[in-house]
């Protein structure tokens, strides 16, 4: 089986993730139209089996696909420095080509409720957490903007860079609407606290796991569409233990 040549440091893999984040365009716009998803396909190739990553052609974008394309970044990266073999499957597999809620890689990145952790769970990729204390910078998070999960929620797909426990804001990276005089698109963003109604935290620390076989779809995921969780539900999905 494929695997890490040499287990990296999670806090590595954190760092790896900011360093992806950086390199990521800014600006860009924001859109879920069908043509943000063409050009998110178009933005994720592969040449020789290397997974092969141009963000400025994801543009406009939307939080789910800012997220991946730093998650598929840091895939790459591990890739081209010899840490991390992936299967032709694998490669394969990542590419995101319209892929509905809960199907595949993308489709259980890009799906309603706890999408990213659910698909991390599943894989053995990270652990999932909701304490805000443990976050790292470079941790991908899940917002939730009011309390629905599924069907009746409002959330947004970050990457965690730092609280300010004085201030009680939060403030994280993705790709986000346009507000006050600041464009839409990739960049960061920082909010109050008491904007958010709940966090799902995953840190990816065994990105070799990405080679395990995953069943073709996920129903917990694909039933988000149309219905709602409940918080036990998500935990319970996502391996959170209390």
């Amino acid at each position: 089986m494929s695997m890490l040549h040499a287990e990296a440091n999670p806090s590595d893999i954190n760092h790896l993730v900011l360093e992806s984040m950086h390199q990521m365009p800014s600006g860009g716009g924001y859109s879920t139209s069908s043509n943000a998803n063409r050009e998110l396909r178009d933005a994720v190739t592969t040449t020789s089996g290397m997974l092969e990553i141009r963000p400025s052609h994801a543009t406009p974008s939307y939080c789910s696909e800012a997220t991946y394309l730093v998650f598929l970044k840091t895939l790459s990266a591990l890739q081209s420095s010899h840490q991390l073999s992936l299967s032709p499957e694998t490669v394969h597999a990542l590419k995101p080509n319209g892929q509905p809620d809960g199907t595949g890689i993308w489709g259980r990145w890009n799906a309603n409720g706890p999408g990213t952790a659910r698909l991390f769970y599943e894989l053995g990729l990270g652990p999932n957490f909701t304490d805000l204390s443990q976050a790292q910078p470079g941790d991908f998070l899940k917002i939730f903007w009011n309390d629905g999960i599924g069907a009746t929620e409002h959330g947004h797909s970050v990457i965690f860079l730092r609280q300010d426990s004085t201030a009680r804001t939060l403030t994280f990276w993705s790709s986000n609407l346009p507000q006050n005089n600041i464009p839409g698109g990739y960049g960061e963003k920082t909010v109050p606290l008491s904007r958010i109604h709940r966090m799902l935290f995953s840190r990816l620390e065994h990105p070799a796991n990405i080679n395990r076989p995953l069943p073709h779809s996920d129903s917990y995921l694909s039933s988000m569409e149309h219905r709602s969780s409940t918080p036990a539900e998500m935990e319970e999905k996502c391996g959170i233990l209390r």
